[in-house]
């Protein structure tokens, strides 16, 4: 897997499960790859499942009663053996099938959806893992071509238009409304494709982190397309 310079020290790869789940975040060090080229079909297992409006969380019990081919059962057992794997470390994964997320429209200068670019924030020590097994892959941000929504002026003077209270409590509204855990992508930005297969461990906002949080986002959905999704 190709990196830009801007995030060469930003993301590394393994080929074992166990050093994606042990090597420790530092610094800029931030987000961590598995990289994998995954057998078996898993557009099978997508046209299997009916009935999905915008996302449907798929238990163990409706993907182990699927009626596959041999090569979709090999998708399938790739699914199986990451949630089991994610489960042995106390995670509660889920496999999302998705044809969009819900937008956010309360304020429109600021949506605070997955499509935004955003990091994930956590009270306890924590990381978000994730896998696209079908369909459009999320995207990292090198946080050096990153700039925090809050500190751009014309937004935050937006944002203190919205804000009612007392000024020395202006930093906690942003905060209570998730506002600062968004970024906008500076001019040349060149965002990261996590690719489909790869078993990705991501960095979060926690109180014992030593190193940034990973900036991603969920993709623009291609058109009349699923994605299959591993996320916890």
């Amino acid at each position: 897997m190709q990196h830009t310079a801007a995030a060469a020290d930003q993301i590394k790869t393994v080929s074992t499960f166990q050093a994606l789940v042990s090597l420790p975040f530092k610094n800029n060090f931030n987000a961590l790859c598995w990289q994998r080229d995954l057998q078996g079909d898993f557009y099978e297992i997508v046209t299997k499942i009916k009935g999905i409006e915008s996302m449907q969380v798929i238990t163990e019990e409706h993907l182990q009663g699927l009626d596959l081919s041999a090569a979709g059962d090999c998708a399938r057992n790739h699914i199986l053996n990451d949630l089991a794997a994610l489960k042995e470390l106390g995670a509660s994964p889920q496999l999302n099938l998705i044809t969009h997320y819900l937008r956010d429209t309360e304020f429109p200068f600021f949506p605070t959806d997955v499509y935004s670019f955003h990091a994930d924030r956590s009270p306890l020590p924590t990381d978000t893992y994730l896998c696209t097994y079908y369909g459009a892959s999320s995207e990292i941000l090198p946080n050096s071509q990153a700039e925090q929504k809050i500190l751009l002026p014309e937004i935050r003077a937006e944002l203190k238009k919205l804000y009612e209270g007392r000024a020395e409590n202006f930093e906690d509204f942003l905060t209570e409304h998730f506002f600062d855990l968004h970024y906008q992508a500076k001019a040349g930005a060149e965002p990261i494709s996590l690719g489909t297969g790869n078993f990705w461990r991501l960095a979060v906002n926690h109180p014992q982190s030593a190193c940034l949080p990973c900036i991603h986002r969920a993709p623009e959905e291609n058109h009349e397309q699923y994605r299959l999704l591993l996320i916890c």
